[in-house]
C-alpha cells in the first residue's frame, strides 16, 4: 500500500506555475513602455492628465533625468542607485519602472523600488508621513493609571 502512494506522487504532472501577466488599463508592461507621454497620458485620471497637459516643470523633468542616469551607470540586472526627491506630488510613468527612489517623508528619506503596479499614482503613496494612531495604549495625560507606566 505505502509504494502505490508513491507512484501516484511520481505520477502526477509537473504543472509550471504561471505568473498573472502585469496590465495597466489592458496594455502589458512591454507596450507600457513603448507608449508616449501623450499616449499615456489618455489612460491616467483626470487629474493626473490635468497635471500632464499644464506640463511638466523643472524639478519633476530633473528627477526623471536623474533617474534615467541612475538606470543606465547601473550594471545590467542590478537595482540602480538611489535617488532622493522632495517630490511626493509626482505622478508615476512607465518611464520610472525599476528605479529606486528615495522619498522624503518630513523627516527621514524612505527607499521606494518603482513597480509596474505603481503606474499613475504619487510617489508620496508609499512613503508614510506620519506615525499611525495606536489605539488603546496609555499615553501621557490620558488617565490617573498612566501616570504608572514607566518612562524606560
Amino acid at each position: 500500500m505505502i509504494q502505490h502512494d508513491i507512484k501516484r506522487a511520481d505520477q502526477a504532472p509537473q504543472r509550471k506555475r504561471t505568473f498573472r501577466k502585469f496590465t495597466y488599463r489592458g496594455i502589458d508592461l512591454e507596450q507600457l513602455l513603448d507608449l508616449s507621454s501623450e499616449q499615456f497620458m489618455g489612460m491616467v485620471h483626470c487629474r493626473a492628465r490635468r497635471r500632464f497637459q499644464r506640463g511638466l516643470k523643472r524639478k519633476p523633468m530633473g528627477l526623471i533625468k536623474k533617474l534615467r542616469a541612475a538606470k543606465k551607470s547601473a550594471p545590467a540586472g542590478e537595482k540602480p542607485e538611489t535617488v532622493k526627491t522632495h517630490l511626493r506630488n509626482m505622478i508615476i510613468v512607465p518611464e520610472m519602472i525599476g528605479s529606486v527612489v528615495g522619498v522624503y517623508n518630513g523627516k527621514v528619506f524612505n527607499q521606494v523600488e518603482i513597480k509596474p503596479e505603481m503606474t499613475g499614482h504619487y510617489l508620496g503613496e508609499f512613503s508614510i508621513s506620519y506615525k499611525p494612531v495606536r489605539h488603546g495604549r496609555p499615553g501621557i495625560g490620558a488617565t490617573s493609571s498612566s501616570k504608572f507606566v514607566p518612562l524606560k
